[in-house]
């Protein structure tokens, strides 16, 4: 069948899924997102960004180990700028 389709495999990653639909999704929003107009602005691709793992928004304050904890202020007001400069910190 693959040949008679000429159908080409893609892998999105080496683990089992239950479905095809979370993989498609995947290659959906990966190739979609190279639309111009999809995101908005060519910036808002990311590609090169290095992320540190302080990408928070919502809630502003969570418990921890019965500790609460208040994320900085600039990673929850959506200020792309502030927050890459905040990150190199």
């Amino acid at each position: 069948m693959k040949k008679i389709l000429k159908a080409e495999e893609v892998s999105v990653g080496n683990y089992i899924l239950t479905g095809g639909e979370l993989p498609a999704l995947t290659i959906i929003d990966a190739v979609s997102r190279h639309i111009p107009g999809v995101l908005g602005t060519h910036e808002s691709l990311e590609d090169e960004r290095a992320t540190t793992g302080e990408t928070y928004t919502r809630p502003e304050v969570f418990e921890y180990k019965k500790k609460k904890h208040r994320v900085p202020k600039v990673l929850v007001e959506g200020n792309h700028k502030q927050i890459e400069e905040f990150r190199k910190k």
